[in-house]
């Protein structure tokens, strides 16, 4: 399938909803919580047995992106939506069809393996595209794209719990509702696939070798060995790692934080807090990944990990003693996390440049899923020793929330390292490019 090429006036401006259809479908995943009650009761499984499926989605999202990533760059965006849309679709098929015959190795199976694989493949599909289509704007593009991601959810959640209060909490209905999510989102995201396109320019850029693109130019195979890409690797991990550690135990610890206090909170407050959460990390993809268009990636980086510190220092310190503080910061941190996410594509293209970007992105996002597993296990693990040794409330979090402050000054102190590219790195451009592109230089240049 080659990669569709832009007629002559195709306006940029409607790639970025082709983008959009593919990652408001696979943020779904971020709405996986609303099955794990029904699915627990229906099959009988553990809280944990219950987390699996989304748990090894988000770890196949990670490898198969890390692997996938050239074959997106080299195939083109359409391509790499068509595996999306069948991977994350036929994930969901095959998860109705565990639900229905009762067997829950096929919904890990299906959610988790091949869905997993849509995740990856369908969350780089459009990154490089935006970026050659929005070269005065990359921050901005990417952010559009990835916020369709953080936002997926809001839509998921509400419109599956709608449709198990339909058809029922048993296994037949979490089946039939496996089954028109599948249906669904399969329609949804062939409009990306039918309306993406590439910009002309980039298609011959891309026909006539690395070397017709302008500007430093870093192949995947050479940029992870540059120390860059591994300060880049650290500073997504740490970034991620905090926020996921809100995000994953939101309910429960501002439960925990106002429980001894005059005003505690209820569940539905809880989870209209989690709600707000989630918006944060919307907002933040599209608000602070558009900032750091002004103000430059390490910059807006020093932003996320630096006040991202000071936040947790203030819920540690004083989140329990003020309802309004402890709200504030978390969504703070949390459009820090969105923010994180839809600004490393436009660093790395600062960095590496356009010709594999989509390649170098997919091999970074195994920090994804390493501090997917990272910030809930520490989160989650101290909470469970402290309670085992008879503290409640604040201090369940305390150390967790110390430790973030600790992480995310590693990832502030490896951001500050990032230089630019040494030229050892840089795709060579024989002679025959740059006389072509010195002959289209204008005389007065």
């Amino acid at each position: 399938m080659s990669p569709p090429v832009a007629p002559p006036g195709w306006s940029r401006w409607l790639v970025p909803p082709a983008a959009l259809s593919v990652h408001l479908s696979i943020g779904q995943a971020y709405a996986w919580s609303v099955f794990k009650p029904p699915l627990e009761s229906a099959l009988g499984l553990s809280g944990t047995q219950s987390a699996l499926p989304f748990q090894l989605a988000i770890v196949m999202l990670g490898l198969s992106a890390a692997f996938g990533g050239t074959l997106v760059e080299r195939n083109g965006p359409r391509w790499a939506m068509t595996v999306a849309l069948v991977c994350f679709s036929s994930g969901f098929l095959i998860s109705a069809l565990g639900a229905a015959a009762e067997q829950y190795w096929l919904i890990v199976l299906g959610y988790g393996f091949v869905g997993g694989i849509g995740l990856g493949i369908g969350y780089i599909s459009p990154v490089s595209t935006l970026i050659k289509w929005f070269p005065d704007r990359p921050g901005m593009a990417t952010g559009i794209a990835i916020m369709g991601f953080g936002g997926g959810a809001l839509i998921a959640s509400p419109w599956s719990a709608q449709m198990l209060e339909s058809f029922g909490a048993d296994h037949s209905g979490i089946a039939l509702a496996f089954l028109v999510h599948g249906t669904a989102y399969a329609v949804f995201m062939t409009l990306g696939v039918l309306l993406v396109r590439v910009p002309r320019t980039a298609r011959s850029a891309a026909a006539a070798g690395p070397a017709a693109v302008t500007g430093v130019q870093v192949s995947a195979r050479s940029a992870v060995r540059t120390p860059q890409f591994w300060c880049l690797w650290v500073v997504l991990c740490m970034n991620v790692t905090a926020g996921i550690g809100i995000l994953e135990k939101a309910a429960p610890m501002i439960t925990d934080f106002f429980a001894g206090t005059s005003t505690p909170v209820s569940v539905t407050a809880a989870a209209g807090f989690v709600a707000l959460l989630s918006a944060a990390n919307m907002a933040g993809r599209i608000g602070w990944s558009s900032t750091s268009d002004l103000i430059g990636r390490k910059n807006i980086y020093r932003l996320y990990l630096g006040a991202g510190a000071l936040m947790y220092a203030l819920i540690a310190l004083f989140g329990d003693s003020s309802k309004p503080l402890f709200i504030l910061c978390a969504l703070v941190i949390l459009s820090f996390y969105g923010g994180g996410f839809a600004t490393i594509p436009a660093y790395l293209k600062d960095l590496f440049g356009t010709h594999q970007v989509g390649a170098i992105h997919g091999r970074l996002l195994t920090a994804w899923s390493t501090a997917g597993v990272l910030g809930p296990l520490i989160v989650n693990w101290i909470a469970d020793r402290q309670e085992e040794a008879g503290r409640h409330g604040s201090d369940l979090y305390s150390l967790s929330l110390f430790i973030m402050i600790g992480l995310l000054a590693v990832g502030f102190v490896a951001n500050e390292l990032v230089r630019p590219v040494h030229a050892r790195h840089h795709v060579p451009a024989p002679k025959e490019a740059v006389d072509v592109a010195a002959r289209q230089q204008p005389e007065s240049a």
